[in-house]
């Protein structure tokens, strides 16, 4: 027998059936009564609403949203050789659009951080996906003349998506515990490359499709709002800290919270690491797909785009790798780490740290084959995503594991500041300039243009190898950190107070 809160009987439910609360837990089976009555439509509704607020049903939402976020960041990616060409911009200028993303992205992240530590989550993340859908779907008819007004509609979508990317993770660490988390935390994070991946497939895919660039930016704000609709009604709101045995949540101030973190050694030697993950993510999916293609018209297999919609081939090719490099750099992250936490406790930084300079090696050899052999370029492509991807789920888990939960928002909000300030905020504007100061030092060619943004990109595998270090030095903290963790909780715990 299935009863609302307010004591009616709810039609069609067996005898076994139980009501799932907001907070995802389960209310026990309630024998009938004759003082219940039937439920009107609207409590019928309601009630139903509340058995679909599943804690796995929550993470499938939540990574949706998440997939979508990452998409329609990378949509902009698989147009960029028109859009380069409809603006006439040159490589850096074209590199202004990630980073003007990037910098509001990472401005605005801990301001949602704090929101998301004090106020209603969900709600949030509804409201910073219906915004940037509506600012998505408005640059699309963005004349030529006005590229600074494309660059600002960028910008403003960096602050929709901030939003959902500082809190969402912190209300799976609510429902979760130990390798439940992983995994579930792995599922959410393997929607970065899978979506990343999704954005090019989607926005070559649509312009193809329609013959105009434009349209590429039309499909995935639909696609968000649905997204936004469905958090607002099926995912619940946790009590911060329930599945951690927290007792009574005791507020901190912001400053408070910020003493705490930068004290912290394993989530600040994480957070520097991400950022030299960020650093070649950003780099790569702006700048891999048009080094790709002049390296094809080195080779003669292709012809510069100056009429017409350009090829979109290569960004087909590399979305696809990185969909297939993301599902594998996350499971396998995911797989590894379990295993390896039978032998070691410090397992999670060194996974990281492992396939982080495994990754750089393979990266560095993209720059010696792609000049003769497109094929073997995206062999070490796809062998570097792959280690690469493989830290994503494992560097929110090290978070979960040293960060209290009161604090988790505020300290993934910082995180992914530090990680876009020092890491993709710049870096595609950077190779860009790069390129652009070595094709004005010698004589333009295609030869050269094709060679200038390669010597440019080698700066990433050194910054991988950097980011390999930070892991290797979040190992020597970790167990210290996560057991002051642990220590924290408890001492905020009922249990802990003597009657």
């Amino acid at each position: 027998m299935c009863v609302e809160s307010d004591g009616c009987e709810i039609e069609g439910c067996g005898s076994s059936d139980e009501v799932r609360t907001l907070s995802g837990s389960m209310s026990p089976t309630l024998k009938s009564n004759p003082d219940l009555h039937r439920c009107k439509p609207g409590q019928k509704f309601r009630a139903a609403l509340l058995r679909c607020r599943s804690p796995t049903a929550t993470a499938v939402i939540l990574s949706f949203g998440n997939v979508l976020n990452y998409m329609d960041r990378y949509t902009v990616h698989g147009v960029l050789l028109d859009i380069q060409r409809h603006y006439g911009e040159s490589d850096s200028g074209i590199g202004l659009l990630q980073t003007v993303f990037i910098c509001s992205f990472m401005v605005a992240a801990p301001i949602f951080g704090y929101l998301g530590d004090r106020f209603n989550r969900k709600v949030i993340l509804s409201c910073g996906i219906f915004f940037w859908s509506i600012v998505t779907l408005s640059s699309s008819f963005i004349s030529k003349e006005y590229y600074w007004l494309f660059v600002l509609s960028r910008g403003l979508v960096g602050i929709g998506e901030s939003s959902y990317s500082s809190i969402s993770p912190t209300i799976i660490g609510d429902l979760f515990t130990n390798n439940t988390r992983t995994m579930m935390l792995s599922f959410f994070y393997l929607a970065i490359p899978l979506g990343s991946g999704l954005g090019y497939i989607l926005g070559s895919s649509a312009k193809d499709a329609a013959g105009d660039w434009h349209w590429a930016l039309r499909v995935s704000p639909l696609l968000g709002i649905t997204a936004g609709t469905l958090i607002l009604l099926f995912v619940p709101e946790p009590k911060r800290g329930c599945v951690d045995q927290m007792g009574a949540r005791i507020k901190t101030s912001w400053v408070c919270d910020m003493k705490a973190l930068t004290k912290n050694r394993s989530y600040m030697c994480s957070s520097l690491a991400s950022a030299a993950v960020s650093f070649a993510t950003g780099a790569f999916g702006m700048w891999i797909p048009v080094y790709l293609h002049r390296a094809q018209i080195v080779q003669k297999t292709a012809e510069v785009c100056t009429t017409g919609t350009c090829s979109s081939k290569d960004s087909l090719i590399f979305g696809g790798i990185t969909c297939v490099t993301g599902l594998l750099g996350v499971l396998i992250g995911a797989v590894t780490t379990r295993q390896c936490r039978q032998k070691t406790e410090r397992a999670d930084p060194l996974v990281c740290a492992v396939s982080m300079l495994g990754s750089a090696i393979f990266i560095c050899l993209i720059f010696v084959v792609a000049k003769k052999s497109i094929a073997g370029a995206y062999v070490c492509i796809f062998i570097g995503e792959t280690l690469l991807f493989l830290n994503w789920a494992i560097t929110a888990d090290i978070l979960m594991f040293v960060v209290i939960p009161t604090r988790r928002a505020t300290a993934v909000a910082f995180q992914s500041f530090i990680s876009h300030l020092l890491g993709d905020a710049g870096s595609p504007y950077l190779i860009g300039l790069i390129s652009d100061a070595f094709q004005q030092s010698y004589t333009t060619s295609e030869l050269w243009r094709f060679l200038s943004l390669g010597y440019a990109l080698m700066l990433c595998p050194f910054i991988i190898v950097l980011g390999g270090m930070f892991f290797l030095a979040t190992a020597l903290f970790f167990l210290d950190d996560r057991d002051n963790a642990k220590k924290q909780q408890l001492s905020r715990s009922p249990s802990a107070v003597k009657v």
